[in-house]
């Protein structure tokens, strides 16, 4: 995070007692907003899921902490630890929460922060602004009208497999995040279960000096990152299954899966969605399947 603003742009304003999430830069610190940084100017405590970060924006906005309390709330942070950030709330102070870098909740733990203030009836409001989801989903050039993060995959093992089938199924545009270093297997996975055609987009380092964006197939992004592995951090980008493009096998398999907990219509219901298929041709191979089974 670099470039200063050059001056304060914010303004210090009374905040009524709550939780506020204000979104921060991914990469250019130009990128936060004018009433993010006021409630960053304003706020009775500072909560971050990383205090270096935190100051270091803080710095470069030319926005003093003077003297207020800037605690940590991270993935690590204790239950009690969360009930101290929201008992503060309660007790009528503003708080204000920040990620290391984007928009607070998504891949990020403040999700259980805003949960439990929610359910204990305190004021929730953001100060919305950059994620590194939209971004990539911007700049991907992919359809954007039906889309869905999922995160970050399981690291290994048959999650991860699992996981991989069933993103691979979905109709909207997927988005997700991994790392440099599994980039590349996975890449390999989505071409076994997507199909190597499926269209795709890579970006990294969004917002800095050396973002890049390497938009193709499936198989061109895991040739391109086997000749060429790409650093920092990581937005995949992958189009929705199209309808008629899942194979038997695959219908099947979704089929199975989905009978095995829930009864035929909601199963056949599922999959049409999943896989972008007609409910009436998925509830005739869904029957076809469970009394084949002897589960009708």
């Amino acid at each position: 995070m670099s470039e200063p603003t050059g001056g304060p742009a914010w303004r210090k304003t009374p905040l009524s007692a709550g939780l506020y999430f204000v979104a921060t830069p991914i990469g250019s610190a130009r990128d936060i907003t004018l009433r993010g940084l006021d409630i960053l100017a304003s706020a009775e405590v500072i909560a971050a899921e990383d205090t270096r970060t935190a100051r270091k924006l803080l710095e470069l906005h030319g926005v003093p902490l003077a003297g207020r309390r800037l605690i940590a709330y991270h993935d690590h942070s204790s239950p009690a630890a969360r009930n101290g950030v929201l008992k503060l709330a309660a007790e009528g102070a503003s708080v204000a929460y920040v990620s290391e870098a984007g928009s607070p909740l998504v891949a990020d733990p403040g999700y259980a922060l805003g949960r439990d203030a929610a359910a204990q009836g305190i004021s929730v409001t953001t100060a919305p602004g950059p994620s590194a989801a939209i971004a990539a989903l911007t700049l991907s050039g992919l359809p954007s009208d039906r889309f869905t993060f999922v995160g970050f995959p399981p690291s290994s093992g048959g999650a991860r497999k699992q996981f991989v089938a069933e993103v691979s199924r979905f109709g909207s545009t997927v988005i997700l995040f991994e790392s440099p270093k599994r980039i590349s297997a996975l890449l390999g996975l989505l071409c076994e279960s997507a199909g190597e055609d499926r269209p795709a987009a890579l970006a990294r380092e969004l917002t800095k000096k050396f973002e890049e964006v390497r938009r193709g197939s499936l198989a061109e992004l895991s040739a391109s990152v086997a000749d060429d592995p790409p650093r920092g951090e990581i937005v995949l980008v992958m189009s929705g299954a199209v309808a008629g493009e899942a194979d038997p096998e695959v219908v099947d398999a979704a089929l199975g899966e989905a009978l095995s907990r829930l009864r035929v219509k909601d199963a056949a219901a599922e999959v049409a969605a999943a896989l972008g298929r007609p409910k009436r041709e998925m509830y005739q191979r869904a029957l076809e399947l469970s009394r084949a089974t002897g589960d009708d």
